[in-house]
Order: C-alpha cells, then structure tokens, then sequence
C-alpha cells in the first residue's frame, strides 16, 4: 500500500503493528519449561539457567552415590554463569542449581515408603536419620529445619517439601529446597532440590520458590 499524505494514518497503524510484532519475536523468553512425558513430570526454571549434560550429570550422581541408571529422568539445571554438573551437590553453589530425578520403587521400598523416607531421600533431613549419619561419618553439620510441609497436588499423588540447611567441613552453609513425591501406590518417587549457598538462597527464595511450585507430576 502506498502510503499518501490521506492514507498516513492507516500508513502508521499498520506499521506499529508490524513493529510490534517484530518485537515480541525478539523478545526473551522467560522460563525454560523442561518436561518428560514418559516420566510424567514437569517444572520450569529461569530462562537463563543453564542445562546440565546428561552424561555429565549421570558422571557426577554416581561419583556421589547415585544409580543414574536406575532413574528413568534425571535433569539438572545451573544458573551459574560457568555451570556444572559438579554444582549438583557442592558447597560452591553460588548460584542456584535444580535437580529433578524420577525413578521407580522396588518391591520393598515401595512397601517401606512414608514422609520420612521421602523427607529423607537425598539427605538425612529426620533426626533417626541423622543419627545414623553421623555414626557413619557424614561430613555436614550444623543441620537446621527451616520449613517442612506435606503436599497433595493431587491425582493420588502426594509428598512434602522441605527447606533445611547444612554447614560443610570447610565452613559454608548451603540452603536445599526439595520437593518429594509419591504416587498413589507408592511405586514410584519424583524429586526436585533446589540448592546454594545459604546467602545465595536468601536472595533468590522467590525465584526458586516459583521453580519448586512449578513442579508438576501427573501419575500415571
């Protein structure tokens, strides 16, 4: 169309429209929504995290005595500018680093499973659990429970979400958000942490609580 000095109205409508469009194409998302429809579980983390390989993170579970072959999703995710799978567990968490695992049950933890177990899934969050621990050796002290909830999103499935700390051997304290659930039959578990340093977690609690109610599980 061209556009003459009668039609410079129109001429201007449609071009802000164009423009507007073009702009909204630029513009950077905000969330990166990660999901597995095998493992039926969903959640979203800021759109400028990073993800971890799968190797990487498989390499880096197992050298801390995870089976990664045991779990039917694993999938990290490091909001540090220079991410690692290393970051998964540390205490040089600067920044906030997710991991979500989906593994099935065998018949005896199916049998056993409960909140505490649940609650205790990654590390020892219970006071019998701690016992244990610290007879065994565990390294972490200085444990604090800051918040501790059954949840029910529904569906049958159903768990709790913790938020604890615990002071490493070379001083630092490291805030974990975790969110642990179970399906109807208690068959099979679907976890999400959240973890970094203590001073770190204080400044983006919004922000990871909205990665944590993201996490979505649909049983199936």
């Amino acid at each position: 169309m061209r556009c003459t000095p009668r039609r410079l109205g129109r001429c201007a409508t449609w071009l802000l429209a164009i423009l507007g469009v073009a702009l909204a194409g630029c513009v950077t998302p905000q969330f990166t929504y990660v999901a597995d429809s095998s493992a039926n579980a969903y959640f979203k983390v800021p759109y400028h995290w990073h993800k971890i390989s799968d190797s990487s993170l498989a390499d880096q579970l197992k050298s801390s005595g995870f089976s990664a072959a045991a779990g039917l999703w694993d999938a990290g995710y490091d909001a540090n500018g220079m991410p690692s799978a290393r970051h998964v567990l540390s205490a040089s968490a600067t920044k906030p680093f997710a991991l979500a695992f989906v593994a099935p049950l065998g018949r005896a933890a199916s049998n056993a499973m409960s909140y505490n177990l649940l609650r205790d899934f990654i590390l020892p969050v219970t006071a019998a659990q701690r016992r244990v621990a610290a007879s065994r050796g565990f390294p972490l002290i200085k444990f604090q429970l800051l918040s501790d909830s059954v949840i029910t999103p529904g569906s049958g499935v159903h768990g709790i979400r913790e938020v604890f700390s615990y002071t490493y051997p070379d001083g630092n304290t490291d805030t974990f958000d975790q969110v642990a659930l179970t399906n109807s039959n208690s068959t099979m578990v679907y976890l999400l942490l959240v973890h970094c340093l203590a001073t770190c977690y204080s400044k983006n609690t919004s922000q990871i609580d909205t990665v944590m109610t993201s996490f979505t599980v649909r049983s199936p």
